[in-house]
């Protein structure tokens, strides 16, 4: 019979001299000092969640936990950052050894050491989605399925499918039923398709973002030792927005957690408004019935809103049968102001409001970067920029391409994709289709001839030109070709290894490439400063392997917050809600708070007993009001005059009917005056 014993921790010199009980309100520090064992915290909005988990892991270090046993899940790299950045500014300790960071960066970093053990090498690429796409166009091609005889879901389309099922845990056919019911009767061939995307992947050592999340847990279940090391290790877990969790990421978070269950996960049932992308807000709801005995710390006390604006949104989530109840007090004194419901004739009538208020708001002092016009969709806002436009107020507008996501940023990386792993046949056939003359079949043949090549196979390779300009190309790329294997020989060093990045970006630019980007691109010069950007961005990584994963884990990152630039400091913010989640402004603008634009009639055409898209819905009004810091602007058009259904009356929406009268002031929007 095994005998049970414990190392004793050697206590620590130093302290912190943290005085948690003044730090911390009351709830707050009952949440910090939680014994061990699973520990859920519904943490309010604004209830200063983030100085919660840092204080958390700042008091765990204080009671002799090593660094290396604690495992902070985020997900965004930016929230990690700034919760280990400020952990080391509170404590004297050498934080290094701690693991912070996404879901997705902590399953890179364990697939880097174990990759052989699936049957990857630990030199794969991540492929973001153009890459997804053109290795899915591949396994299309080399298929039975005549595509073009029906109307067949398009790659994209395929790894939306397939990273549905991934992470939700459903049946290909499930999917295609709940989510694409036109494709179900292509679920046999959809599923054949997801087995030779898995067989490609496997083949040009590659993997999607799903990957890390799926193949770290398929490494777990089948090798326990690997699983058991990382067990002993993670002696600690927090976990932050939990409620954004999907099936994997819960499966992972109980999977490291075991045996010790010492897991705490932060974050608000009221704002989980991602199903859409696979997230279950069951997994915050079930976490006490998932782990037995949990202790359930509520934070109530919100440090960003003024009162008025905070009954108002407890009012709009009281109708949601589906959570844990709170009630969000200010720590704000009142500001004697109801936040206001303003019903305009139409849609022009809303965005003339709006911009007039908004110049009235800078003139009584609050800035255009302090102002925000939140919707449900992107198109509810095209005439509100066309009014801003007319009246010369600057905005910015919350969408399109993030930096990493940009076409000429992923061009430059696929070079060194291909140097660090020159399996990689999407990164190949990226740069020689950027060649004249060279199309989809001349790319496929190149390919070929790679790899019946020696080069590709050896461990450290010393020139790429001595067997590439051996190649049959067609004649317009002869040239160009000559250069593009030229460019990969001054990637590599004398050992035959790839250089550091930075080294590397003079030699991708002064290649073929600039000569390519500017018979491509219009904007060619603002591309250019893009690249000489990233020469910097990669002066901080020695290692090639390390770049290429942060790269491709910032551009297909999930950005639950933030978008790709920051708002000018004269500039009004113009975002949808979803992509608002995190942020805070002092005034908001809440528009088109009409049923069946907010919430969608989508959602309430649905036949669903529980009403979970409609309290989605809900949550999503709740994220919106509670972005409000003073002043708070619910706004919706009485009149809508539709392309092919002209004038429809607006009714507003069921989630201000849901707010007693008296929480609203309500504006009577007089015509223009001339």
């Amino acid at each position: 019979m095994a005998r049970d014993y414990t190392i004793k921790r050697i206590p620590k010199n130093a302290k912190s001299q943290i005085d948690y009980a003044s730090e911390l309100n009351e709830k707050q520090f009952a949440a910090v000092t939680a014994p061990p064992g699973p520990s859920l915290v519904i943490a309010g909005a604004g209830s200063g969640k983030t100085r919660t988990l840092t204080y958390r892991v700042a008091y765990l270090l204080d009671n002799g936990i090593p660094a290396a046993s604690i495992l902070l899940l985020t997900f965004t790299n930016k929230a990690a950052r700034e919760m280990l950045d400020r952990v080391e500014e509170l404590v004297p300790y050498d934080t290094s050894e701690l693991w912070g960071g996404t879901f997705h960066s902590v399953g890179n970093r364990i697939l880097r050491r174990h990759a052989p053990e699936i049957g990857w090498e630990r030199n794969f690429s991540i492929m973001d989605r153009e890459d997804q796409k053109e290795i899915l166009n591949a396994v299309i091609a080399e298929s039975d399925i005549d595509t073009k005889s029906m109307r067949f879901p398009k790659p994209e389309v395929l790894g939306d499918i397939f990273s549905l099922a991934k992470n939700t845990g459903c049946e290909i056919e499930d999917i295609l039923l709940s989510r694409y019911p036109y494709f179900h009767h292509l679920a046999e061939p959809v599923a054949s398709l997801e087995k030779g995307y898995e067989k490609k992947k496997q083949s040009t050592n590659s993997m999607d973002f799903d990957d890390l999340l799926e193949k770290t847990l398929r490494l777990f279940e089948n090798h326990p030792t690997i699983r058991e090391s990382y067990q002993r290790q993670f002696e600690w877990i927090l976990v932050d927005e939990y409620q954004d969790t999907n099936a994997l990421q819960a499966e992972l978070i109980n999977t490291l957690a075991q045996p010790q269950n010492n897991v705490m996960v932060v974050g608000d049932d009221a704002q989980s408004i991602y199903s859409w992308r696979g997230a279950d807000f069951r997994n915050i709801l079930d976490f006490p019935e998932e782990y037995e005995g949990a202790t359930k710390y509520v934070i109530e006390t919100n440090y960003r809103s003024v009162p008025e604006i905070l009954t108002l949104a407890n009012a709009a989530i009281a109708p949601n049968t589906q959570q844990f109840k709170k009630d969000l007090a200010a720590s704000r004194p009142d500001r004697d102001m109801l936040p206001a419901l303003a019903p305009l004739q139409d849609p022009n009538t809303q965005a003339a409001f709006v911009a007039q208020r908004i110049l009235e708001l800078r003139d009584e002092g609050i800035e255009l970067n302090e102002i925000a016009v939140l919707y449900r969709a992107h198109f509810h806002a095209m005439e509100i920029q066309m009014e801003l436009t007319n009246r010369g107020i600057p905005f910015v507008i919350t969408s399109g391409l993030r930096f990493f996501e940009q076409a000429h940023i992923k061009d430059a990386a696929a070079f060194m994709k291909f140097v660090c792993n020159r399996r990689d046949e999407v990164a190949f056939k990226r740069f020689v289709k950027m060649l004249p003359g060279i199309g989809a079949k001349s790319a496929d043949n190149l390919w070929n001839e790679w790899l019946r090549s020696d080069e590709a196979h050896v461990e450290a390779i010393h020139s790429f030109s001595e067997i590439m300009l051996g190649f049959k190309v067609p004649s317009k790329a002869k040239s160009t070709w000559k250069q593009l294997a030229y460019t990969l020989d001054e990637l590599i060093n004398l050992e035959g290894k790839p250089k550091p990045p930075a080294e590397m970006m003079p030699s991708i630019l002064g290649g073929v490439y600039e000569d390519y980007m500017r018979s491509k691109f219009t904007n060619f010069d603002n591309r250019r400063q893009d690249l000489l950007q990233l020469e910097k961005y990669a002066e901080a990584f020695d290692d090639i392997e390390e770049f290429l994963s942060q790269l491709s884990l910032l551009a297909g990152q999930d950005a639950v917050g933030a978008t790709q630039a920051e708002p000018d400091s004269e500039s009004v913010c113009l975002s949808s809600v979803h992509q608002a989640k995190g942020l805070e402004w002092r005034a908001v603008f809440v528009v088109w708070l009409a049923e069946g634009r907010f919430p969608s009639n989508r959602v309430i055409d649905e036949d669903d007993e529980e009403n979970s898209g409609l309290e989605e819905e809900r949550r999503l009004f709740y994220v919106a009001v509670t972005r409000a810091k003073d002043e708070l602007y619910l706004t919706y058009p009485l009149i809508w005059h539709g392309a092919f259904d002209g004038e429809t009356l607006q009714r507003p929406s069921q989630f201000i009917d849901d707010i007693p009268t008296d929480l609203v002031e309500e504006w009577n929007i007089g015509p223009a005056a001339w």
